[in-house]
Order: structure tokens, then C-alpha cells, then sequence
């Protein structure tokens, strides 16, 4: 293929959607979901062609970044497989703080690049986030909408208690979220419309 191709390409490029914030990341637009129903599947439990009942059920990415790398490297491939089910969590992609500064922003706009496409896509989009120690507050909350509903993850953050519920707060001043889909039991100190999950029954599928 020629450099010119490579210089229009949309899915080289990545710069298709409109974007938010110092580090120009997609923008991720709050959708409405209904919560009163609200049942998970793990993308590692998903299937091509699955089964009514697990289709009626949202999809999540609190799994090893290995088992969902292709949704950022081959989106449109990945679409298919996931536009059966009612909505789906942006990949969660890490941000280990041990990783450099750059890797975690990496993680953070392929996240956000995975729900802009799929909301142009039709697809119905929770936002995943996740952040690490202060210096990523930076970047992490960037380019999602205010009063959106949100996904998060409390999985491994036992041991780092304080610095979770530091995150946390800044979370919710820089979103204002309308929800918040909890995996895993929350601290009592977090504040919010919590919606609490439990990640086990998120693994337990119907085939």
C-alpha cells in the first residue's frame, strides 16, 4: 500500500470522531441505559451467534487487555461480535502506575477511540473508567461526557485504598455521572449512584 493511502486512512488516522480535551481524545456521548435490568457477560465470554438470553445482556471488559486487544486493532471485525448484545463497556484497557505516563494515555484514547466508533456505529456505549496514581488525572476523565453513565472496576484496588477514593472523587467532579456500574464491592466511602455488580455472576454464562 502507498503512504497516500496510509495518509487518508480513517482507521490509520483515527481521527474520524470529535474529540475532547488537552490530549484531543474521541468523545465519548452519554447514552441512556436501563439500569432497573441491568445483566453482564464478560467479552471473553462472548460468542458469534450467541443465544437469546445471553443477548439481552451488556458487555464488559474487566478481563486480561490480551483477550480484547483486536476491538482497538481490528474494530471493524470486533463490531459484529458485539452489536448483538444491548450495550457495551469500553475496553478497559490498563493503567498500571508503574507503566510510563505515556502507555497510560495510550490505554485511555484507545478506550475512548473503541466507543466513539461504536457509537457511530449504533451501538450503545458505557464508558470504562480507570485511572491510576494523580498525574494521570490528567488525561483520565478527559472526553466523556458530563452526566454520562459510567463503568468502573474495584478489582485489585484493595490494596491502594486511598489512592482509589482519590481517583474516585476527581472522578465524579470531572463526569458528574449519572450512574456508576460498579464491578465488585464498593468502599463505604464512595459516594454516587452506585450500581453495584457482582463480577462472578458476570461469569456465569448460559450456553
Amino acid at each position: 500500500m502507498t503512504s497516500s493511502f496510509f495518509r487518508t486512512n480513517p482507521l490509520f488516522l483515527r481521527n474520524a470522531y470529535e474529540t475532547a480535551g488537552r490530549w484531543q481524545l474521541p468523545l465519548v456521548r452519554k447514552q441512556k441505559i436501563d439500569l432497573d435490568k441491568l445483566d453482564l457477560i464478560s467479552i471473553s465470554d462472548t460468542r458469534y451467534h450467541d443465544n437469546s438470553i445471553n443477548r439481552r445482556k451488556g458487555v464488559h471488559f474487566f478481563v486480561d487487555d490480551y483477550k480484547f486487544e483486536s476491538m482497538y486493532r481490528s474494530p471493524e471485525r470486533a463490531l459484529s461480535r458485539l452489536s448483538q448484545y444491548a450495550f457495551a463497556c469500553t475496553p478497559d484497557f490498563s493503567t498500571y502506575s508503574d507503566m510510563n505516563y505515556w502507555r497510560q494515555l495510550e490505554s485511555v484514547a484507545h478506550s475512548r477511540w473503541c466507543g466513539a466508533f461504536w457509537q457511530s456505529q449504533g451501538l450503545l456505549v458505557v464508558p470504562t473508567i480507570t485511572w491510576s496514581m494523580p498525574d494521570s488525572f490528567d488525561f483520565c476523565f478527559d472526553a466523556v461526557e458530563r452526566g454520562s453513565i459510567v463503568a468502573i472496576g474495584m478489582i485489585g484496588c484493595k490494596r491502594s485504598k486511598q489512592e482509589f477514593l482519590l481517583g474516585y472523587d476527581n472522578m465524579l467532579n470531572a463526569i458528574d455521572p449519572m450512574a456508576i456500574i460498579c464491578f465488585g464491592t464498593p468502599f463505604t466511602e464512595m459516594k454516587g449512584p452506585l450500581y453495584v455488580v457482582d463480577y462472578l455472576s458476570s461469569r456465569k454464562v448460559v450456553r
